[in-house]
């Protein structure tokens, strides 16, 4: 038999190890944690977005960084052949909107505790507490991999599935980029992706715990939009967050690298046209000719809201309605189909759901995941300089690339005894 090492218990790691394993091959996996899958523990605010279930095509859509080096991957191991092989562990699935998919208990833990089954099932020897401190190899191939407590452990193929740097207390220490470096490998710069972001303003704390649902952000370089999409975000004490916002991280995170500031606008109502919009305010102040513009605007608007977008409008609060001029009125209703702020940078790693960054994939072959520079040793999942946008994306990564490994050490076994 083969014998397989696979670094690291996370989403990559445990996938890994049960398909290779289940392909005939001798599997002992290292974590350095005292449990498996910390990480996947806490994802989708610890429901765990297993995958998305659209086809590869979309998959490839999503990613953000080296797309093309994921075509053999998605079209190899799908989002479809994953939510199968859980669903087969006695797993139940459902897909929410956005083709999100998540267990149907809503529990992150069925997605560990169906994958340790699994491994169970297929004979993985697992190591807890176990820190691996070096990858072994000799001309050029690996060997094994000692542990912080020097013990050492031979093998035929190593698998690095160590994760990035987010979320650092989970274990993403960044190790692997250390095993790549001293194997020679490159890694490319590290920065956190799916993160919040921090704004200018000092009228965004003022509104921090509000969620708004259903509103279009757009993020501006200059007069170049670099980010438009819809959906949910929240106001934070620092910035802002929710799904929209992490999924702009992963776009502008670049040019706030660089130190440069960007200008965001929200549409508070994209459902209606500035027509539309007019109308219903209108009809708002046609009700209520004698009263202030405090007391009628409030029903457009969460509480929160309601005193910020007063103070950034052209109509004094205390005005009474039948005194507002049609301009007035106007500029009103441009500031809720633009509200405006400024983004400044991003959360720092402890925050970001993933690292954009990692081992270079040009020295990775694309249909196994084995290193061109170190026969039989393989990198999979968040390790390598491969990122997406929300929604199961990343996750879908680290299964597609754990099965491309797995079964590539499978099969360097059978053609060895051949």
């Amino acid at each position: 038999m083969n014998k397989v090492i696979i670094v690291g218990g996370g989403a990559a790691g445990m996938l890994a190890s049960i398909i290779s394993a289940k392909n005939g091959c001798a599997v002992t996996l290292f974590e350095k944690n005292e449990k498996l899958g910390k990480k996947v523990y806490i994802t989708g605010k610890g429901r765990c977005n297993v995958t998305n279930n659209c086809d590869p095509e979309e998959l490839l859509q999503a990613v953000m960084s080296n797309p093309k080096f994921l075509y053999s991957a998605f079209y190899s191991f799908t989002s479809q052949d994953m939510m199968q092989l859980l669903e087969d562990a006695g797993v139940s699935l459902k897909t929410e909107r956005g083709n999100r998919v998540f267990p149907v208990s809503d529990h992150s833990s069925d997605i560990i505790h169906g994958l340790e089954q699994l491994m169970k099932k297929y004979g993985v020897q697992i190591h807890l507490r176990s820190e691996v401190k070096n990858l072994l190899t000799e001309n050029g191939i690996v060997t094994g991999i000692q542990l912080t407590d020097n013990k050492v452990y031979t093998a035929d193929a190593v698998i690095v599935a160590t994760g990035g740097l987010s979320y650092p207390t989970t274990g993403s220490t960044g190790d692997g980029y250390r095993f790549a470096v001293e194997t020679g490998h490159t890694v490319t710069e590290c920065m956190p992706s799916l993160v919040p972001l921090t704004t200018k303003e000092a009228y965004i704390p003022l509104m921090k715990g509000l969620s708004l649902r259903n509103v279009e952000l757009t993020i501006k370089r200059g007069k170049k939009t670099v980010y438009q999409d819809f959906g949910e975000m929240m106001f934070t004490h620092f910035g802002i967050t929710g799904p929209l916002v992490l999924s702009a991280s992963a776009k502008i995170g670049k040019f706030l690298q660089k130190g440069e500031e960007l200008s965001a606008y929200l549409d508070l109502k994209p459902a209606l046209s500035h027509e539309q919009l007019d109308d219903r305010i209108l009809r708002e102040f046609s009700s209520a000719q004698n009263k202030q513009f405090k007391n009628v605007i409030g029903v457009l608007f969460p509480s929160s809201l309601t005193p910020v977008i007063i103070g950034l409008g052209p109509i004094p609060e205390d005005k009474v309605i039948h005194d507002i001029s049609r301009e007035e009125r106007l500029a009103f209703g441009a500031l809720i189909k633009a509200f405006p702020f400024t983004i400044t940078g991003l959360g720092g790693f402890s925050e970001a759901v993933i690292t954009r960054g990692g081992v270079s994939v040009r020295e990775i072959q694309p249909g196994t995941m084995e290193s061109k520079k170190i026969k039989n040793l393989y990198f999979i999942g968040e390790v390598l300089d491969l990122d997406a946008v929300t929604g199961g994306y990343n996750l879908q990564i680290a299964w597609s690339t754990a099965y491309l490994a797995a079964t590539d050490v499978c099969r360097n076994k059978q053609e060895d005894t051949q």
